[in-house]
């Protein structure tokens, strides 16, 4: 064989091979994974992470012919460290999703990165109304604080509660929590008689609860992010508010599921308005909890339904897109969406792209011997009221 023909043979197969590699590497759909799995948010972190790999080992690591690929990032819940991982993950990583997103700084800090490069920012915890309003291409699997909070304050004027002390974390979402319930609350005849703001990082509630305990309230309306609510209710009872009588209400973020057998006995009757409970009674939801405690031994709460939901929507607008990751096509894609997920029938509204969701009202109960916030009342099918009221 002519030294000429080997090397044009050889240059054929290096070709050959070079030609596969790209392609391999086009191949993968990767996802960018942004969640505090770190600092004071970390078990919302943990919760999404959790739930995305349940949700593939369940439906398999390929949607329309593409291999996906998830990349995870710790931002430790602070939003110039979301900022640099999300360019990151965009440009160099060449991600078609960035999703997670633990607290609304963190997915505020993201958007103008989501609408410049046109990626979807699949949003799978924060809870502010104004998330989905600062990019086009932002859609949400969570909740936001309106949808519970509403609901709480009505469920409250009705059910003889007369007068409230109100604690919400320093930052948007608990501002959303405070205003929507106070105007459900006062509209329904209520009266907030304290009304205290804690800091978001490392709050030390005792203080606080003294001085709402000195109110001579009926009730505590009640948010900090999940993950705080063990230590709340801690000092709620180190500080006597349940042998006081008086009762804690709020959206369900206190009394999140992963979290609800510490608090003790000072959580039974305790009622909140929530997107979900482990203890929701549908088959889907036990055979979620089911798998969710065999993989990973404790059960999953609603920030790992979110992360549920959120690859959901990712693999069914892959499909409705035969795996192209145009971000404009995969936005249409996911407007509109409906499908069953563990906490009942979810919708992605094609106007605002937000969650509409069942929300719940449920009370802390013992059953076989765990506490488990078990649902008494559902009101179908709500949307953001921060969004329908403009």
């Amino acid at each position: 064989m002519s030294i000429r023909r080997q090397l044009l043979l050889a240059a054929g197969a290096v070709a050959g091979v070079l030609a596969v590699i790209p392609a391999k590497a086009q191949d993968a759909v990767k996802i960018g994974l942004i969640l505090p799995m770190t600092g004071g948010q970390a078990s919302t972190g943990k919760q999404i992470d959790n739930a995305v790999k349940l949700y593939m080992q369940q439906k398999g690591d390929t949607v329309a012919g593409r291999k996906i690929e998830v990349i995870l990032k710790d931002d430790g819940a602070v939003p110039d460290n979301t900022k640099r991982l999300a360019q990151e993950l965009i440009v160099n990583d060449k991600v078609s999703f960035i999703a997670g997103f633990g607290v609304t700084p963190a997915a505020l800090a993201a958007a103008p990165l989501a609408t410049q490069a046109k990626v979807p920012e699949i949003v799978m915890a924060a809870g502010t109304s104004i998330i989905t309003e600062r990019s086009p291409y932002i859609v949400r699997t969570s909740f936001t604080l309106a949808q519970s909070s509403t609901i709480i304050g009505d469920w409250a004027a009705k059910n003889g509660i007369k007068k409230v002390a109100t604690l919400t974390s320093d930052y948007a979402p608990g501002n959303d929590a405070l205003n929507f319930f106070k105007q459900n609350f006062t509209a329904g005849g209520g009266e907030v008689v304290e009304e205290v703001k804690v800091p978001l990082q490392n709050p030390d509630f005792a203080p606080f609860l003294q001085r709402m305990k000195d109110a001579k309230p009926d009730a505590v309306f009640v948010f900090v992010p999940a993950g705080q609510g063990g230590n709340f209710m801690k000092q709620y009872a180190e500080r006597g508010l349940d042998k006081a009588g008086i009762k804690v209400i709020g959206p369900g973020d206190v009394m999140d599921d992963d979290l609800l057998n510490g608090m003790g006995d000072a959580a039974l009757g305790t009622v909140t308005a929530h997107l979900y409970s482990a203890a929701h009674p549908s088959a889907m939801n036990k055979d979620f909890v089911a798998a969710y405690k065999k993989a990973y031994n404790q059960r999953p709460g609603f920030m790992a339904v979110g992360g549920y939901d959120g690859i959901h929507l990712i693999y069914e607008a892959l499909k409705k897109t035969g795996g192209k990751t145009d971000g404009d096509g995969l936005i249409e894609a996911m407007k509109g969406m409906k499908w069953e997920s563990p906490r009942g029938p979810i919708s992605i509204d094609p106007e605002t792209r937000d969650i509409v969701q069942n929300i719940y009202i449920r009370k802390v109960e013992k059953v076989d011997g765990e506490l488990y916030n078990v649902e008494f009342a559902t009101f179908e099918a709500v949307k953001d009221s921060g969004k329908t009221k403009k």
